[in-house]
């Protein structure tokens, strides 16, 4: 490509054809002079710079993991050039901050040119360092700008939080993700958050316990793992939930699915309880494989909220799940997947799918499903029983019950044991059958407001139709007592 300074040697040449050499030496004196010549900055003391803020706020940064990259940017509003002498961290060298203006990365950024009626981003980070302090320390610096004998400056803030760090140690070359192996017979406490790289494994034959409040948050793809015979106790609390969750605490990502993986409760594990945890923004929020113990529930989930997954809240694979006072919300596939078989009571849940991610959802909320495919081979698992008692299945698809079954011969229909006991349902199907005792069909349930997730009950809704049968679970999520004969449908007692 032809640079200016070519494109001046062709024109100079040009010209001496058919001009005089005195025409052509102005000419060329004029091209070269201008080209070498620099704009004047802008010396007067008066004119200042101006910024798209004059505070740069870092929500919770944990140690050893480095922040999200914050912008803003540094505007000259006159119509001259201006030269910023240095730009720099009033911390020094030892600052937790990083900075880049321009593409110029350091801590002292001496001489940085900003045209007449341009600007300039300046891009800031945060790591902070291990402290051994349970409770989250306030980190401040300034960005400081000298111009003109002018200091003007751009302050920083971020809450440094010391965590238990669970980073992998075993590199598999095949078939599974680096992982960690969590100390047998551990107990997690609730003073400084766990943050957990990879996948962080209970053993075979050990029991990893979670005490009420207990902070888990999982980095890009991470997840928790029980391994065959292995136990996962969470003992959360009314208000002192455990949460599981991913690294980036920033309001614009509160309700972001896909952040990290999944729970995953392996084929074997055995004897797992999660009571008051909040689960949310992963791939699948609990995934529980082949029961072990015949009669016995792999997992027992209660007063749980597992929400914003991109493929399935509750995700069983031929599993023993017993389940109350929970709500399973808004994915991007299922929000229950019950498949090749199982046996599965959900009492007083709630299963509602708004998903409004960056994909469009076409399958039900719910599916069933008794069988899996070994190339051309179908291979029969049978659900044992799979009964909903004054539960709400509800979403934004005209049919979110979906029933995936094969009742080959010589397998009778009953390989598929499903009820639907006092529970309201969006669908398509009817509802006249044995599979269905005193159900509602398409009936709004009268949410407080589906669109922001809050699936407690309005007044105006909980008398519009019957409601459940003597209930079983006595209090209802937020711990309030239910009816005793005509309990309202869901985790949620209207008050």
């Amino acid at each position: 490509m032809t640079s200016p300074f070519d494109l001046r040697i062709i024109v100079i040449f040009a010209i001496m054809k058919y001009s005089n050499y005195l025409s052509c030496f102005i000419l060329i004196s004029a091209l070269f002079f201008s080209a070498c010549k620099k704009d004047e900055f802008l010396t007067d003391s008066s004119a200042k710079l101006e910024f798209s803020t004059d505070s740069v706020l870092f929500d919770t940064v944990f140690t050893t993991l480095g922040s999200t990259t914050k912008t803003f940017r540094i505007y000259n509003t006159h119509s001259q050039a201006m030269n910023i002498s240095r730009i720099y961290l009033a911390g020094g060298s030892t600052s937790p901050f990083k900075l880049n203006v321009d593409g110029i990365s350091g801590k002292n950024i001496p001489d940085v040119e900003i045209a007449g009626g341009d600007s300039l981003f300046v891009f800031v980070q945060v790591t902070v360092d291990p402290t051994g302090v349970s409770n989250p320390l306030l980190i401040k610096d300034s960005i400081i700008f000298e111009t003109n004998n002018n200091i003007q400056d751009v302050k920083l803030t971020a809450v440094g939080q010391d965590v238990y760090l669970h980073k992998p140690d075993h590199f598999p070359l095949t078939g599974f993700p680096a992982y960690s192996i969590i100390n047998c017979n551990d107990v997690w406490t609730n003073d400084k958050p766990h943050l957990i790289f990879g996948y962080a494994v209970v053993d075979s034959g050990c029991t990893l316990t979670m005490q009420p409040g207990t902070r888990v948050h999982l980095y890009k793809n991470a997840g928790l793992l029980v391994f065959k015979d292995g136990t996962l106790i969470v003992n959360g609390t009314k208000n002192n939930e455990v949460t599981f969750q991913g690294t980036r605490l920033e309001p614009d990502y509160k309700d972001i699915p896909g952040q990290w993986g999944q729970i995953w409760l392996y084929a074997g594990s055995k004897n797992n309880v999660i009571n008051y945890a909040i689960i949310k923004n992963a791939g699948i929020g609990i995934r529980v494989d082949t029961v072990v113990t015949p009669g016995v529930p792999t997992l027992r989930l209660s007063n749980t909220i597992i929400k914003n997954m991109t493929a399935a809240a509750v995700y069983g694979l031929g599993a023993h799940i017993r389940s109350y006072n929970c709500v399973f919300a808004n994915s991007g596939q299922y929000v229950a997947a019950l498949t090749i078989g199982g046996k599965y009571t959900f009492e007083h849940c709630t299963f509602a799918n708004f998903w409004s991610g960056t994909t469009t959802r076409t399958t039900p909320l719910l599916v069933i499903n008794n069988y899996y495919t070994s190339g051309s081979f179908v291979i029969l698992r049978p659900i044992d029983s799979c009964l909903f008692k004054n539960c709400i299945l509800y979403g934004d698809l005209p049919d979110e019950i979906g029933l995936d079954s094969t009742t080959l011969a010589p397998y009778p229909p009953s390989y598929i044991n499903y009820q639907f006991d006092h529970c309201l349902l969006k669908t398509t199907k009817s509802i006249t059958n044995s599979h269905y005792i005193s159900c509602y069909k398409n009936l709004n349930p009268g949410f407080v407001n589906a669109s922001a997730g809050d699936y407690q009950l309005e007044s105006t809704a909980v008398n519009s139709f019957d409601k459940g049968t003597t209930p079983s679970v006595l209090i209802d999520l937020n711990g309030n007592f239910r009816s005793g004969f005509n309990p309202d449908l869901g985790a949620y007692e209207f008050q």
